[in-house]
């Protein structure tokens, strides 16, 4: 599979585990885990922000457009940079997130986003795709 088909395919898969991430976030009312004033209110705010980006850069990637791989690999970097950030609560002894489901929603985030890093570096490298 050709890096296109690849990316494609990694940053749909990526894009539905954050979905559902920011879901159970939701559920585990992240922003008090987090200390973010606002709540709720805030909260939503920011996932309509990160939604819209995601599928934005979905296009980027289905159009074949380099700015697609710039997307996918900060999505990539979200992700990886999710699970850290909730594996370090989890190991802290906080309850949020250690249902199975959370958790393998965690563990499958960021097995899907290195490779999804990896495929996006891998296309900016040899710049396979053009610069529009």
């Amino acid at each position: 599979m050709k890096t296109f088909g690849r990316l494609e395919l990694l940053y749909l898969v990526n894009s539905v585990l954050l979905f559902i991430h920011e879901e159970d976030s939701a559920y585990w009312r992240e922003w008090e885990l987090f200390g973010l004033p606002g709540g709720i209110q805030l909260f939503l705010l920011m996932d309509a922000v990160l939604i819209a980006l995601g599928l934005i850069g979905f296009r980027y990637v289905v159009l074949k457009m380099r700015a697609g791989l710039w997307f996918a690999l900060v999505q990539a970097g979200c992700g990886i940079l999710a699970f850290v950030l909730h594996g370090i609560f989890i190991l802290k002894g906080h309850p949020e997130f250690t249902l199975p489901m959370s958790e393998a929603v965690l563990i499958l985030t960021v097995l899907v986003s290195v490779a999804q890093g990896t495929v996006s570096v891998q296309g900016l490298k040899h710049q396979r795709w053009p610069a529009t």
